[in-house]
């Protein structure tokens, strides 16, 4: 009976892991008449090499010495070359200079937990928030259920291309605060500028996937005995009590399971960023899976874009198992 489900399990993330490992230790490109051929540990090299170099200006010199010198190729200095700066930090007449062979790894890997460390509590709280709003025997009720929900069911490409529409420095919300400020408002272009691009993406998926947690949120809801409620009533607690005496602890499988979904969801982020703003800009929006999938597909080195999915499966693999581990129930 097991066999189908087996044989599915197995085509469909068995393989293409068992695949993706093997690719991640060769040069293999999408199109090229070379075959692959091994390279050991090269690609993650690459991906995960950091190296810090120390610069000391000399005296009555102007400025640091070119980095250039120290990580273009054949310059004595194998630990930095064919690397790229990734940040420095300046102190007087010091300066650190820390070299990735990947910069924009690091930076999409930012990106990624920063954007799951935002989305994750603001999506599931809303969630709840709206779910306790419905919740609720009134007239008109499933109305409101039914406009919470209708993003959820909308294509997150057509959610994405509308929303870029919205952010344009023409656009809707840059209309609506000129119109608010009487003209005074300067139009800012949402998507264009490193400091807003990332927060703009936030926003948008909140609003398109809040109703469907919202529903989840529902179901648990609705699963709790009206009795306990009313035992908690005939002892005086109070509607702040009964949430956090009654409610909340009913709702712990529910919310293991609102804190999962949302977490690998906004950890796999990518059809907003390759619809919205490609990356960039100066890859302030990159994540890891669009970086991975760049790597190996537009730029055809599939070799070093198995690579990134294995760390980033890793990762994910760390993540998800801490956090169920933080969620269980205490025996």
């Amino acid at each position: 009976m097991t066999a189908p489900a087996v044989i599915l399990l197995a085509l469909f993330i068995a393989v293409p892991v068992v695949l993706a490992f093997s690719l991640s230790f060769t040069n293999s490109r999408l199109i090229s008449p070379d075959p692959a051929r091994p390279v050991g540990a090269q690609n993650f090299d690459r991906l995960l090499g950091v190296s810090v170099l120390e610069q000391h200006k000399a005296p009555g010199a102007a400025d640091f010495p070119p980095v250039r010198d120290y990580t273009k190729r054949g310059s004595g200095h194998p630990r930095y070359e064919e690397k790229s700066v990734l940040f420095t930090v300046d102190s007087g007449d010091e300066r650190t200079v820390v070299l990735a062979g990947d910069p924009t790894f690091w930076k999409s890997l930012r990106n990624t937990f920063l954007f799951a460390l935002v989305v994750v509590p603001v999506q599931g709280g809303l969630g709840l928030a709206l779910a306790l709003l419905v919740n609720q025997r009134l007239r008109g009720i499933r109305i409101f259920r039914t406009i919470y929900f209708m993003p959820v069911v909308t294509s997150m490409v057509v959610v994405s291309i509308l929303w870029r529409f919205i952010y344009q420095p023409n656009g809707l919300i840059n209309s609506m605060l000129g119109t608010l400020t009487l003209g005074s408002w300067d139009a800012v272009d949402w998507l264009g500028n490193p400091h807003t691009a990332l927060p703009a993406i936030m926003l948008m998926s909140v609003w398109q996937g809040v109703g469907f947690h919202m529903v989840i949120w529902l179901a648990g809801l609705q699963t709790i005995p009206p009795s306990l409620y009313e035992a908690a009533a005939i002892d005086g607690a109070d509607r702040r009590q009964m949430f956090r005496l009654v409610t909340w602890p009913c709702l712990r499988p529910t919310r293991v399971f609102v804190m999962v979904t949302i977490t690998l969801a906004a950890l796999g982020l990518f059809t907003q960023i390759d619809v919205m703003t490609q990356g960039g800009p100066l890859d302030a929006t990159t994540t890891v899976v669009y970086h991975a999938v760049r790597k190996g597909f537009r730029e055809q080195q599939i070799g070093y874009g198995a690579a990134i999915s294995l760390v980033f499966f890793v990762l994910v693999l760390g993540v998800s198992l801490v956090q169920r581990r933080m969620l269980r129930e205490r025996s």
